[in-house]
Parts: structure tokens; C-alpha cells; sequence
């Protein structure tokens, strides 16, 4: 293994390729209450976020709680996206990483905001390169 990593890094470095990723954590408070139990468009919304983002979708797994809740996971082939409700709070947090730098995640904001309609929202973008 210790080889095999070596050379990966050699071979890397030798090429040309960088390794980099963005990852995108936010937070919406206030959101519509409609938009949030209805868990199964909420799905849908996600990989449309997900999709507009420039990221290609490769599954999604969804947990639906008690009392409305939904985490869900998108695996992309860039990385992932997840979202964790709370209706009874009217919030949720969302997550977008992607590795290279051709996604988008102002794209992928921009559906979940238009669908959510936040009256709050705080997010921030962390550079893994």
C-alpha cells in the first residue's frame, strides 16, 4: 500500500494533477413548513439542486423520521450532497462537497433557497485543496 500510494502521489505530481475540492455547508431557518414535510419533493428538489450544481448524480439514500424529519444522501460522482430537516423547528442543513472545480454550489443554493424560501440563511465555503 505504502508503494502504491507513493507512486500515486509521483504520478500526480509528474502530470500535472491537483487535487482540490469546495465544500458548501449551510444552514436555512424560517423555510416554508409545506416545503419541508413534503419529504418525497424535497427529494426531487435535492437532485435537482444537485444536477444544477453541474455534479452528476450516481444514488440517493433518504431516512424519513417521526414527526416529519428527512436526512438524505446523495452520492455524486464529484463526492456528495446531504440535507437534514427539522419541521418543527422550520429548518434544515444542507451540505454540497464536490472534488475538481467545475460544480457550481451558488447553482445548487439557488434551487433549494427558491424552494425553501428561507427567512434566514447563513453558509460558507470551504476550500479542501
Amino acid at each position: 500500500m505504502k508503494y502504491f500510494l507513493t507512486t500515486l502521489i509521483l504520478a500526480c505530481s509528474l502530470f500535472g494533477y491537483e487535487f482540490s475540492g469546495n465544500h458548501f455547508v449551510a444552514s436555512y431557518y424560517g423555510c416554508n413548513e409545506q416545503a419541508l414535510i413534503d419529504v418525497q419533493r424535497l427529494e426531487e428538489v435535492m437532485l435537482e439542486a444537485s444536477i444544477a450544481s453541474g455534479a452528476q448524480v450516481l444514488n440517493s439514500i433518504s431516512h424519513h423520521f417521526d414527526g416529519q424529519g428527512l436526512t438524505m444522501a446523495v452520492l455524486l460522482s464529484e463526492s456528495h450532497a446531504s440535507i437534514h430537516t427539522y419541521p418543527e423547528h422550520r429548518a434544515c442543513f444542507v451540505d454540497l462537497f464536490t472534488c475538481g472545480e467545475h460544480c457550481d454550489h451558488e447553482k445548487f443554493h439557488h434551487v433549494l433557497a427558491e424552494y425553501l424560501k428561507p427567512r434566514h440563511y447563513s453558509g460558507d465555503l470551504f476550500d479542501r485543496n
